[in-house]
């Protein structure tokens, strides 16, 4: 096999950023799969450069000037990023391959703008691009493996490419890793939905802590798992067997049925000090917080008290919730969550617009069949920009008069001070109004106020939200010019619009 200049682009952002968040924040949100493929791929012989864009790099000097291969990982809301990427790079001879989220949600899209568009990804996956590394024109193929890979490179194995990434952050250094993939619920509007829940290696999870302790006195580990701590005791087994307790500082994304008492005491034992909870509705998806038959103000009191315990316990939560689901109307799901902000000040909240990722889940082929789905730019697509879904008991502008209040309400100066007293340590307390200052809330409430003035004032703008145009508003068009920065001179023509029922035909034809 001829030895090939191989480049791996993590894209963490969708565009140049030099905010202070992304200062102290990005280089944190490295993904683990680039870092995995950059060392199969070192270990088959080739010569590989990685590079984690956390928005404030310059991508034209930091990719070398000669290279055969280039794996780009992005999530949807970086596409137009990574497909300006791939653009500049092909013009320069360079083969080019999109893997990560986007590649796996809207692959017919991607094969327009890539050699390669990689969904569930192996070695063996890798091991075809590497052996047929030729420009695949017109149109990109596509390649999957059966299932999420039984096995991935460690924290020991990877750390050449772990390490150059940790160092671009300067206050914090949070250590990705994972413990299984996949998850055993079923929310039908999440990508690992029907994914079949894998628990990866316990020892490797073990010696790979213990590799950190070499590396860090006190190691921060954030868990990418969709949901940690399914097999509870055998992870806990693991980091308990890698150190004496507390050595280490974990950050998971869990469910509240997981956290019982009696594992709560264990995750403190052990270290996590920031866990990341699903509670989504108050009247629907109750199996991931052990409600599933009851709802509404019974729902919000039982919850309530769970995450008031679970702050006796570990220092920082977030809740999760996703707004606009169809079994949501009038003014009360919105008014529950604030009786729960109210009731539970310590935590901080997390909110999402229900978004419909391509083929991402199969309730997006429900979405598409009732016409509900819009064609809203890629760049947008991150859970609170926009709502590509139009919303089933809402009319848009009462829509996002609720979504407006509910968030002036989370960030309003007494829920900041609420929050601040309720937090248990000054870290939690420093997150938690770093995020509420930043684009996470004020920010977004700012863009809120914009698209709902938008949606009274411009009619063209009304008729796009209600699939009446497909002409995209020049209001969207600005930020994406603004956002990509050099890079929107290198977007393929036809890059700002997309099917967005290309799921639906493709399942219809088949």
């Amino acid at each position: 096999m001829q030895r090939l200049r191989i480049c791996l682009i993590d894209l963490v952002c969708k565009g140049p950023s030099n905010t202070l968040w992304a200062k102290i924040m990005h280089a944190n949100l490295a993904s683990i799969m680039p870092q995995v493929v950059a060392t199969w791929c070192e270990q088959e012989g080739h010569e590989v450069t990685m590079i984690c864009f956390t928005g404030r790099e310059d991508l034209r000097k930091e990719i070398p000037e000669k290279i055969d291969l280039v794996f780009i990982s992005s999530f949807t809301q970086a596409a137009l990023l990574a497909y300006s990427v791939s653009n500049y790079l092909r013009q320069r001879g360079t083969v080019t391959v999109l893997g990560g989220p986007h590649a796996r949600c809207y692959p017919d899209d991607a094969i327009q703008y890539f050699d390669y568009v990689l969904g569930f990804t192996n070695r063996s996956t890798i091991m075809e691009v590497l052996n047929n590394c030729t420009p695949q024109r017109p149109l990109g193929t596509f390649l999957s493996a059966g299932k999420q890979p039984a096995d991935l490179c460690g924290v020991r194995e990877r750390w050449k490419f772990i390490e150059p990434t940790l160092k671009k952050a300067p206050v914090l250094q949070i250590v990705p890793m994972l413990g299984s993939v996949g998850c055993p619920y079923t929310c039908p509007f999440c990508i690992d939905s029907t994914v079949p829940y894998q628990p990866l290696n316990f020892q490797t999870i073990r010696e790979d802590l213990q590799f950190l302790l070499t590396r860090f006195k006190k190691p921060w580990v954030a868990w990418h798992d969709p949901n940690f701590g399914i097999r509870f005791e055998e992870n806990m087994d693991a980091i308990a067997s890698a150190a004496p307790l507390k050595s280490f500082r974990f950050i998971a994304e869990s469910s509240l049925s997981v956290i019982t008492e009696k594992r709560l005491k264990v995750l403190a034992e052990n270290g996590f000090t920031a866990l990341l909870p699903g509670i989504e509705s108050w009247y629907d998806l109750g199996n991931k917080s052990r409600t599933a038959h009851i709802t509404g103000e019974e729902k919000v009191s039982q919850v309530s008290a769970h995450v008031n315990n679970i702050i006796h316990y570990i220092p920082y939560i977030q809740t999760n919730f996703v707004l606009g689901l169809d079994s949501d109307a009038g003014a009360e799901p919105f008014e529950l969550t604030k009786r729960f902000i109210d009731r539970t000040p310590g935590a901080f909240p997390g909110y999402s617009l229900l978004t419909a990722f391509g083929e991402a889940a199969p309730l997006n082929l429900e979405y598409q069949r009732e016409g509900r789905v819009l064609p809203f730019p890629f760049h947008f697509l991150n859970n609170h920009l926009a709502m590509n879904i139009k919303p089933k008991n809402y009319d848009w502008v009462e829509f996002y008069d609720r979504v407006i209040d509910l968030t002036a309400y989370s960030f309003s100066l007494k829920a900041l001070y609420r929050r601040f007293k309720g937090a248990t340590d000054l870290t939690s307390r420093w997150m938690n109004l770093m995020r509420a200052v930043s684009s996470e809330g004020y920010g977004r409430l700012r863009f809120y106020r914009k698209v709902r003035q938008n949606l009274v004032q411009d009619h063209a703008f009304r008729q796009y939200f209600e699939g009446e145009s497909a002409q995209l508003p020049l209001f969207y068009k600005d930020i994406i010019e603004r956002d990509l920065g050099v890079w929107w001179s290198w977007l393929p023509q036809g890059a700002l619009s997309h099917d967005a029922y290309a799921y639906l035909q493709k399942e219809t034809r088949q």
